[in-house]
């Protein structure tokens, strides 16, 4: 049996159109050819049951499947199958979704990763002075890993609407001695740091954090280029319309983030240590209906194969729609993370680890159950 993905390269419209699909849906369509009449009845049947598209005509079967059931057909094949599955997994090494930062590796192809929130600062919009003191602090870190989060972000400086800013030792002052701690008391953690000042960023490699999370997309200072690209660190820029307003928004998000990726790579950053996010809450108009605009068209960036955050936990935009105080804005902190993951987001940037854990295991489960004959559940195999 012969395995192989198609490519789309006609310019007519069908083509174009289903093009523009399998991209924002993360789909493969993939052409089994070389079929015994046996091997292409069992694949068509199979097919069917991972709840995909195919067709079989004349010895040659064509599927369309996206990339969760393709995952499970690579799971399930040799139990149908004598054929070698090197040419599947061929196939899905290709479309999988690689975040490098340090020494951590994350494939997020079909899953998404917690990023716990640990802000030191009076002012953040949420927790602003809610954690003081080391041992108060480190209580929080530790609480958060044992609720399965995957990295802790420190943050010394707030960036909600309208904040004040603060001098970079000030900021190296509430980071640095916490990022300290959390090496010293859990020596496996991941950290990262929320930051758009070079000497901050400087003292946060410097101390072996992991990922930077910048704002001002690391392309206001050529320096921060120069420093980014020596080291193996990850790096989450962000898109901002503060300062601007787009008559096309997502064609706009869109050209931001090509041309990003694109300075960043040039300066000699690998794109498998870049993620990326749209900067939900950094719209011009304060809790405008541009945020909502966000979250919806998150799918239409899925092309650029690199994570995406979701950045919506307990934003104010709940309290501005729904009337609801920040401590009650969880439920619809979760509803609106599930939206955004099942479209694509891959990095859940949360105050809530516990129940931000239980909505990913949860909809993991969901999504990569498919009922085969014989077999029953394809992801309890």
């Amino acid at each position: 049996m012969k395995i192989q993905e198609l490519a789309t390269n006609s310019t007519d419209f069908n083509a174009q159109a289903l093009l523009k699909i399998t991209k924002e849906q993360q789909l493969i369509i993939v052409e089994f050819t070389e079929l015994s009449e046996s091997d292409g009845n069992k694949l068509s049947d199979l097919i069917a049951q991972l709840d995909s598209f195919g067709q079989l005509d004349a010895g040659k079967f064509t599927a369309m499947i996206n990339l969760r059931a393709f995952q499970q057909l690579i799971k399930i094949w040799n139990k149908f199958f004598n054929t070698d599955k090197s040419q599947l997994e061929q196939i899905f090494d290709a479309h999988k979704m690689i975040w490098k930062t340090g020494d951590y590796r994350y494939d997020l192809t079909n899953t998404a990763m917690i990023y716990g929130i640990m802000n030191n600062t009076p002012d953040s919009f949420y927790d602003g002075g809610y954690y003081q003191g080391s041992d108060v602090l480190l209580k929080h870190v530790e609480d958060m890993l044992e609720n399965g989060a995957d990295v802790i972000e420190v943050n010394g400086q707030t960036t909600r609407p309208g904040f004040t800013e603060v001098s970079p030792e000030t900021e190296i002052e509430r980071t640095i001695p916490l990022i300290q701690d959390i090496k010293k008391y859990f020596p496996d953690t991941n950290i990262a740091i929320d930051t758009y000042k070079l000497p901050v960023m400087e003292a946060a490699l410097a101390e072996g954090v992991s990922i930077i999370n910048d704002v001002n997309a690391f392309v206001d200072n050529p320096d921060k280029l120069k420093l980014m690209a020596g080291t193996n660190a990850g790096l989450l820029t962000m898109h901002s319309s503060r300062g601007h307003e787009y008559k096309n928004l997502t064609k706009g998000m869109h050209e931001f983030f090509e041309e990003n990726i694109g300075e960043l790579v040039s300066a000699g950053i690998d794109a498998d240590r870049i993620a990326i996010d749209q900067g939900i809450g950094y719209s011009k108009v304060v809790h405008g209906a541009q945020d909502y605009s966000m979250i919806r068209n998150l799918d239409q960036f899925n092309d650029l194969q690199r994570p995406m955050m979701v950045a919506i936990s307990r934003k104010g935009f709940f309290g501005d729609l729904l009337g609801i105080a920040k401590d009650d804005r969880l439920p619809m902190t979760l509803v609106t993370e599930a939206a955004m993951y099942l479209e694509g987001g891959r990095i859940l940037r949360v105050h809530d680890v516990e129940e931000t854990q239980q909505l990913v295991t949860l909809l993991d489960q969901i999504q990569d159950s498919f009922w085969i004959e014989g077999l029953g559940n394809s992801n309890n195999l």
